[in-house]
């Protein structure tokens, strides 16, 4: 009797440790696919991050571009006054 006693715990105990296993390969599932959403969106950010860095540089240049031919403009304006 203490013997089928011992076993039926053992059983439980089983019982007790796969339903646990099954719950964290649920929460192994989950956490995996929300790591992957954040890698993805991680990915556009940065891709559109390289756009706009190229943008604001192609600006930048056209702007102090812009600067200059102020700057001689005035210089050219000056000389002639």
């Amino acid at each position: 009797a203490a013997l089928r006693g011992h076993h039926a715990a053992l059983r439980d105990g089983l019982a007790e440790l796969r339903a646990r296993r099954e719950e964290l390969s649920g929460r192994i599932r989950a956490e995996e696919a929300e790591r992957g959403r954040l890698q993805a969106r991680i990915a556009a950010l940065s891709r559109r991050l390289s756009d706009t860095s190229e943008s604001l540089a192609g600006l930048r240049s056209t702007r102090a571009h812009i600067d200059r031919t102020i700057a001689e403009m005035d210089t050219a304006s000056g000389q002639v006054l």
